[in-house]
């Protein structure tokens, strides 16, 4: 099976020739799909490059064997600062998986130049961040790892300034400095310069730009003419170039560019759903496979990683949609139709194998209007626990009316703690029921139970988001229950057994 989804990653490349697309993979949520789903869902839609947020071994070994390549992202920096820290970590995540993994490259941090920005100028972040880059890879090298693994920095657009035309485009003067020395590193390890790209928060913060423009399709109004004839009609290549140029403008004409993500969210915004972002990717991944490059790099091929597999409910409130980008809901059905090769195909992407639903009931608020301040205090809790950014103005469910977003929140921390029966209560006021209250486009959903398998022993665990139901077999059966309460109840013995050996066997 391995051999010929690999087969098929091969063939899809060759198709979309040189232009690259990968996807990023993040876990910021209490319903994650296991490793080996992931590698299998990557494989079966011919994606060949995958980011993860993590370094953990067991994510790492789940892509052995499968030829896909990795970039490995460090998000707290501080766990090292010294070279033999460096050393140690190369010895402890690299070491045991190289030779049976495609690790291509290392991103340090998140937007570590942007407090300069903030701060009149203050570089100590990013001074720090170049300090690490240079300690890891000087013990990529040591450990003879750095003609394969490259150390580099992800940039937003915001590093950049004067974007009305891309011929304007530059390095903000408060980052100039630590940004020579950051392209001086890259141009030394022959590393990527790293730049991601979120049209809707583009068109958000530039509201003279058409709508459309978003979108590669040449259906836009807004028309940019540069020098040298370039015409911009999307904002990826516009944005594209920008970067382009402000390299071109600090003396690094020929950099490397990664877009590390780039994505569409399907809730929480104007125009964010799951029809615009088949629309966006339609034809932005045509374009990038195409090879066709940009006006400024005509014939150049574009390299990408979509943001992102599945929703993250757990991401950091910023904006209402920026928890959710996933082409995949939790339950890995596909959102909106994508062709993840680049060829421009009318399909959904394959639905994920081997994912076990709660059973059908939701948690709703039973009426109870006598004390609107002790609603409000529960509906702000639950909200404050889960993810309610779907109840934000232009969200799928903006339209409910007060009872409704209550139970809508009720709900979300229901589900989300796994429909333990005690996260229901609401002091009172919310009730489990088996009749669905989903009204138009706002679904109330239903969780998935989470099922890990590793060895030498078969573990097999529903993990919730505070506890585990956790079975330890040494005979496949899953006799010896260590811990449990009442989810147990609710799936049978016959059917977890007839899951769980499901994804034992594959």
């Amino acid at each position: 099976m391995v051999r010929v989804a690999c087969l098929l990653v091969v063939i899809l490349f060759a198709i979309r020739s040189e232009g690259s697309i990968g996807m990023n993979w993040g876990r910021q949520s209490a319903q994650r799909l296991i490793p080996s789903t992931v590698v299998d869902l990557m494989l079966q839609n011919g994606i060949g490059d995958v980011r993860i947020y993590s370094s953990q071994p067991d994510i790492l070994e789940a892509f052995a064997g499968s030829g896909i390549n990795i970039t490995v992202q460090i998000m707290f920096l501080n766990i090292i600062n010294s070279t033999q820290q460096a050393r140690d970590w190369v010895g402890q995540k690299i070491d045991p998986v190289y030779y049976s993994t495609n690790i291509r490259r290392i991103f340090l941090g998140n937007h570590e130049f942007k407090p300069a920005l903030k701060t009149g100028g203050n570089t100590s972040s990013a001074e720090a961040a170049l300090d690490l880059m240079e300690l890891m890879q000087s013990a990529l090298n040591n450990a003879s790892y750095g003609d394969q693994i490259k150390v580099t920095l992800p940039h937003p657009d915001i590093v950049i300034t004067n974007v009305t035309r891309p011929s304007y485009a530059e390095f903000r003067s408060e980052i100039k400095e630590p940004m020579a020395r950051h392209l001086s590193l890259l141009r030394q390890s022959n590393a990527p310069f790293v730049a991601e790209v979120f049209p809707i928060e583009y068109i958000k913060f530039h509201p003279w730009l058409d709508f459309s423009f978003a979108f590669a399709d040449n259906k836009s109004k807004t028309v940019i003419r540069d020098i040298n004839g370039a015409v911009y009609t999307n904002i990826f290549d516009y944005l594209y170039d920008c970067f382009v140029w402000a390299l071109r403008k600090a003396g690094a004409p020929d950099q490397e560019i990664v877009v590390s993500q780039i994505g569409w969210p399907t809730d929480g915004y104007p125009g964010a759903d799951a029809a615009t972002a088949e629309r966006f990717y339609k034809y932005l991944l045509p374009h990038v496979a195409s090879g066709r490059g940009t006006p400024m790099r005509p014939g150049k091929p574009i390299e990408i990683f979509v943001h992102c597999l599945t929703d993250e409910p757990k991401n950091p409130f910023s904006y209402p949609f920026a928890r959710h980008w996933g082409i995949y809901r939790s339950n890995g059905e596909p959102k909106f139709k994508i062709d993840l090769s680049g060829q421009g195909r009318d399909i959904y992407p394959v639905r994920a194998k081997g994912i076990m639903r709660m059973p059908q009931r939701w948690c709703v608020f039973n009426g109870d209007t006598r004390d609107e301040f002790k609603v409000k205090a529960q509906f702000d809790d639950a909200c404050q626990r889960a993810d309610c950014t779907s109840l934000s103005p232009s969200g799928s469910c903006s339209q409910l009316d007060y009872n409704k977003n209550v139970s809508y929140a009720f709900n979300m921390y229901f589900q989300s703690m796994f429909q333990n029966e005690t996260s229901c209560e609401f002091d009172g006021l919310g009730e489990v029921v088996p009749t669905d209250p989903s009204e138009g486009s706002c679904v109330f959903p239903v969780e998935v139970v989470r099922v890990l398998v590793s060895s030498p022993y078969t573990t097999v665990e529903i993990e919730l988001e505070n506890e585990r139901i956790m079975f330890l077999s040494r005979n496949g059966k899953g006799d010896d229950v260590k811990t449990g309460d009442k989810l147990l109840k609710q799936l049978s013995r016959e059917s977890f057994r007839e899951n769980s050996s499901k994804l034992v066997g594959g």
